[in-house]
């Protein structure tokens, strides 16, 4: 009786046995397609956000580096033959500031420093008049463009602003603003330059 049952377990010990190795195998075939699966997810996400990526359009620029240069008087008025007076030389400082602070403002600008730069050529004469040298000034300082800014003076209360901006490497005009003619003593000439620099030379990009 003992014998035949020995003979008898032996057939459910074979099928357990088979049953685990075939459990074991599914679940080997199970983590593998597992892992498979988690390397494709990672494959996709990657190739998605690489797409993503090569799609979006790259707008973020290094500010252009300019040189903005004294602004100067052009003095047409009847008073013109005397020479800038020392309060016509600060309103023409308060104006090179003005201009200076909205372009630095406009984030799209970074300034190269001209103060107490050598004009050469202008000597006497003026940036408006040497015939562009402004461009290897301010290549020598470092800038990508030179802006040059002039006052002129039609009468006691009338007045023109006018911007010139100049490709450092080669003197090329890039841009140039003026405004129509304006009412205002001599302290409304950095106002000038606001209106400007906002409704002109910043607003044209």
């Amino acid at each position: 009786m003992v014998e035949t049952g020995k003979h008898e377990n032996r057939p459910d010990r074979r099928c357990r046995r088979v049953s685990l190795e075939r459990r074991e195998a599914r679940n080997g075939w199970t983590h593998k397609l597992a892992q498979q699966c988690g390397l494709a997810a990672i494959v996709v996400c990657c190739w998605a956000a690489y797409a993503a990526a090569a799609n979006i359009p790259v707008t973020a620029t290094a500010p252009i580096k300019i040189a903005v240069f004294a602004f100067e008087l052009e003095d047409f008025s009847a008073a013109g033959e005397h020479g800038s007076t020392p309060i016509e030389t600060s309103y023409l400082a308060q104006s090179t500031e003005e201009a200076k602070q909205q372009l630095l403002q406009s984030g799209r600008y970074s300034l190269i420093d001209t103060a107490g730069v050598d004009t050469g050529p202008a000597k006497g004469q003026g940036l408006r008049n040497c015939k562009g040298c402004e461009a290897a000034i301010a290549m020598q300082l470092g800038a990508d463009q030179a802006l040059i800014g002039v006052v002129t003076k039609i009468s006691m209360t009338e007045y023109v602003v006018r911007f010139r901006v100049s490709d450092a490497r080669n003197g090329a005009l890039v841009s140039s603003f003026t405004t129509n003619l304006r009412l205002g003593t001599n302290d409304s000439w950095s106002r000038g330059v606001r209106w400007l620099m906002q409704n002109r030379m910043l607003a044209s990009k």
